[in-house]
């Protein structure tokens, strides 16, 4: 495989066909441009405009759902949690934040049972995207997205649910997801290491989605330790929140100085990797968010000396953290640009990693901005919303035409020949 076709010059282990090199890695389909006519799996085009044209029969959607699909809940839900999160609030935020949120619970219901049909009739292409050295990455998504919905439902959905009822799902959430994200962070990176040997310069932003589920979850048990009793349970949970803080960070740092060595030895890869570069702020914002979110249950569980170092190093790690992420989004966003102006950048379920990842810099703005008081920080997270907002709107739009109009299911296209390199 063309060593900048598939982010890895990764070889293909697994049964589902290499990936199209104008889609990339994380996409499950065929770029969806919007003048591309419809066409079948078969190759016969379909009067445009009918639902689902692109595909040969509705049930073939299920055939070619990848766990990237979650990346959608995940982009979603961080829209309405940011929202709850901000400093100042306008007037009727909150109601417009909590319908964002049930849209969120709602996609990550319906991708579930799309998932789980895909997985009963299609087993052997489900079994696939776990063992591709490439697709497996993003089984990241779905313990994100759940995590991701659960902290929704107790910050906004308690709105239309209540409070016990609210808690009560974020427990579960957070639970299946918090287990589902460890065992992604063991099991993925074994794989790499244990398979075949990935080719030099073939580290993406990618890579990060199995190990940053942790920090996730970190930053979401910080809002469930004030619902247990006081002792041992809090503290547990608080240490754990902590550990997980520890385990994703570490992880990220690793994957981090891949990417940029991978950044300025062999530059940004073709265009539909580009947007996996603002993957990158995921584990920097969420990190922000999460030591500052502990910092704050930490009294509630530490002794008082713990409890206020807890507090003030939520404080000096996100400050510094704060600032290199607001360098990688200056990067990112250079680089996305000028791809754009050089050759396009086509449209694939890629394009999430414009939302989420820049959810967890508003987030983590948020924080700081509560913590310090700071009109700066406060300043920053209102402008990082409004550019979360745009971005979401964008790519949700683009998906949903995409999806109506099936091409967005389509198998993955073979790899031309040219682009198959001597040692594949």
């Amino acid at each position: 495989m063309d060593p900048m076709s598939t982010p890895a010059a990764v070889r293909d282990r697994s049964p589902i066909p290499p990936k199209d090199p104008r889609t990339g890695p994380e996409t499950s389909a065929r770029s969806a441009t919007d003048d591309e006519s419809p066409r079948t799996r078969s190759g016969y085009a379909r009067p445009p405009g009918r639902v689902l044209s692109a595909l040969d029969r509705p049930a073939d959607l299920f055939r070619h759902l990848g766990p990237n699909w979650f990346a959608c809940v995940m982009g979603t839900g961080i829209v309405a949690n940011a929202a709850a999160g901000l400093p100042l609030h306008a007037p009727g935020l909150r109601p417009l934040a909590t319908a964002v949120w049930a849209l969120a619970a709602l996609l990550l219901l319906a991708l579930t049972a799309a998932w789980a049909v895909h997985w009963t009739r299609h087993r052997e292409a489900a079994l696939g995207h776990a063992r591709h050295p490439v697709a497996a990455h993003y089984w990241g998504a779905p313990a994100m997205a759940l995590v991701t919905v659960g902290a929704g439902t107790l910050s906004l959905g308690r709105d239309w649910i209540g409070a016990g009822a609210a808690l009560g799902v974020d427990a579960v959430l957070w639970s299946a997801g918090t287990l589902l994200g460890l065992a992604t962070c063991v099991w993925i990176p074994y794989r790499a290491i244990t398979g075949r040997p990935a080719a030099a310069g073939s580290a993406f932003g990618g890579w990060l989605m199995p190990v940053v589920p942790p920090m996730v979850s970190a930053a979401g048990g910080a809002a469930l330790v004030p619902h247990l009793p006081p002792g041992q349970g809090r503290l547990a949970l608080l240490l754990a929140c902590y550990a997980m803080f520890g385990i994703s960070l570490f992880a990220a740092l690793l994957v981090l100085t891949q990417v940029w060595g991978r950044l300025v030895h062999h530059g940004p890869g073709p265009a539909a990797l580009v947007p996996t570069l603002w993957l990158v702020l995921g584990p920097l914002g969420q990190s922000v968010t999460a030591a500052n979110l502990l910092g704050g249950a930490a009294p509630l569980a530490l002794p008082g000396p713990y409890a206020t170092g807890a507090e003030v190093f939520g404080f000096l790690y996100g400050v510094p953290v704060w600032g290199f992420a607001m360098l990688w989004l200056a990067l990112a966003a250079a680089l996305t640009v000028r791809t754009a102006r050089g050759g396009g950048l086509p449209f694939s379920l890629s394009w999430w990693s414009f939302t989420f990842p820049l959810g967890t810099c508003v987030t983590g703005s948020s924080a700081l901005a509560l913590r310090l008081d700071s009109a700066l920080f406060t300043g920053a997270a209102l402008a990082l919303y409004a550019l979360l907002v745009a971005a979401w709107v964008t790519v949700a739009w683009r998906t949903a035409r995409g999806s109506l109009s099936g091409r967005l299911f389509l198998p993955p296209a073979p790899a031309p020949a040219q682009s198959v390199s001597a040692g594949s």
